[in-house]
């Protein structure tokens, strides 16, 4: 969450990307855009962050080194680095060009990308604010925009986004945790309050019995967690799960005592585990494109996992709520079915910078609608591409945040796959092992993981 305190220093400190400014709701909107930069130009830079600040000659301007007039601005921040220098070590540029891969490496998406403020504020605390500053974030319509046009690799010229995306006026505000309000048509789970220790990861489970007879369709999935979550993810168990195995319903289950060691007892009913959503976002609201749906058996339950990584001195406090809305039946066309792709086997030597590559083909044809990885905090970059067939090499997935990856949304789907098994996708992570010892695929934020997840559906 922001830290006033915080903000109000770095503004002293001078590392902040100034912008700001409003526009007139009583003025009606300009005619269409001859291209998505003159559209992001008119009706987003110049009224919301030229106008007051990002011009010749202000001391914001003089500041940040960035003027956002239409003479200079498309130059001023296309290929450009910031005047920023947690940035400039981070090896980001104002907008890139490299189309998918230029998101993650955006210093204007990080400065305006309200949604993701939690890790903003939390992993770059001299990056400045969130902007515009003093003003309402960009709407969530000036946000889609601006990100598609970076995607489509930030062109000067030609239309490759919907500028009809700008009347969706509504606008991010991250609520401090509570409660969520238990959905109209689905059911709520909540798991905690529980202590996490200082300087201690704990990581728990707990068996929520599905209280139904019939498979559940879901189609949309909220999840709040109180600060400091690692991640939340839910299972369902496997038909071959022995009977002696499956946990006592409703008893929050320690993955490890408070020394640190493994409870074995408690690591028996992870060989059963199916994935079935989670999120490493604190805040979560996702809804299923229209006419597809999540089917969760209705035999057994859901086992839900939280992991909190306490590295303060401190005790904090875990909790999580999750809602899942049921879908229309009637309403369904497709199935979802979960994709949880990984590697244990690989090793990362200390003091050494390694890029691990795994294929993984599909042997029927795959409707990919969404897709997010995992890893730890030795990960550097993320990456996932297309593996054989006429777009081999494509890059389709790109992350650099550990802690927060982004969840791509893919539409219309990404089509892949076939019976020969000769489609697939390829990932290719790179880790910088800074520590003196080996690390190797384990449970603990300071192991490491190699996770690529996300939706799909087969016709």
């Amino acid at each position: 969450m922001p830290r006033l305190s915080g903000i109000a220093a770095l503004l002293l400190a001078g590392f902040l990307l100034y912008s700001c400014g409003g526009e007139s709701a009583s003025e009606p909107p300009p005619p269409p855009a001859a291209s998505t930069w003159e559209a992001i130009q008119s009706r987003i830079l110049s009224p919301k962050c030229a106008a007051a600040c990002h011009t010749a000659g202000t001391s914001f301007a003089r500041q940040s080194d960035l003027v956002l007039t239409p003479d200079v601005a498309y130059e001023q921040l296309v290929n450009r680095t910031p005047n920023n220098q947690a940035a400039n070590d981070d090896g980001l540029l104002l907008v890139g060009t490299k189309g998918l891969e230029s998101l993650s490496t955006s210093f204007l998406w990080e400065k305006i990308n309200a949604p993701n403020q939690s890790h903003f504020y939390d992993s770059h605390p001299f990056y400045g604010a969130i902007m515009p500053l003093g003003s309402d974030v960009l709407t969530n319509g000036e946000l889609k925009l601006i990100e598609e046009w970076i995607v489509a690799g930030a062109p000067k010229e030609g239309l490759v986004a919907d500028e009809a995306l700008l009347e969706d006026e509504t606008r991010f505000d991250l609520p401090p945790f509570a409660p969520l309000t238990p959905p109209a048509n689905g059911v709520q789970f909540h798991l905690g309050p529980f202590t996490v220790a200082p300087n201690y990861e704990r990581e728990v489970f707990s068996y929520a019995p599905l209280e139904t007879t019939e498979d559940l369709l879901i189609n949309e999935i909220e999840i709040v967690m109180s600060p400091g979550s690692h991640h939340f993810l839910v299972y369902t168990f496997s038909n071959s799960i022995p009977s002696r195995v499956i946990p006592e319903p409703n008893v929050l289950r320690d993955l490890r005592n408070e020394n640190g060691e493994y409870i074995i007892d408690n690591i028996l009913p992870m060989r059963y585990h199916r994935f079935t959503m989670g999120t490493q976002w604190p805040v979560m609201n996702y809804r299923f494109p229209p006419g597809v749906a999540l089917r969760v058996p209705h035999l057994g339950g859901l086992d839900l996992n939280s992991h909190y990584a306490n590295r303060s001195g401190e005790a904090m406090t875990g909790e999580i709520y999750l809602n899942i809305h049921y879908a229309e039946p009637a309403l369904v066309e497709h199935v979802a079915e979960m994709m949880f792709l990984e590697d244990e086997d690989f090793v990362l030597p200390a003091f050494r910078r390694t890029t691990i590559k795994r294929s993984f083909p599909f042997f029927e044809e795959r409707h990919i609608f969404q897709l997010f990885s995992h890893a730890h905090e030795t990960m550097e970059e993320f990456r996932v591409y297309i593996g054989g067939g006429e777009r081999d090499g494509e890059l389709v997935y790109f992350a650099k945040d550990w802690e927060h990856p982004p969840i791509l949304e893919l539409d219309p789907p990404l089509v892949i796959g076939n019976a020969q098994g000769n489609e697939g996708l390829r990932v290719e992570v790179t880790y910088n092992n800074t520590t003196n010892r080996d690390l190797r695929f384990g449970l603990l934020s300071e192991d490491e993981m190699l996770i690529l997840m996300g939706y799909y559906y087969v016709d």
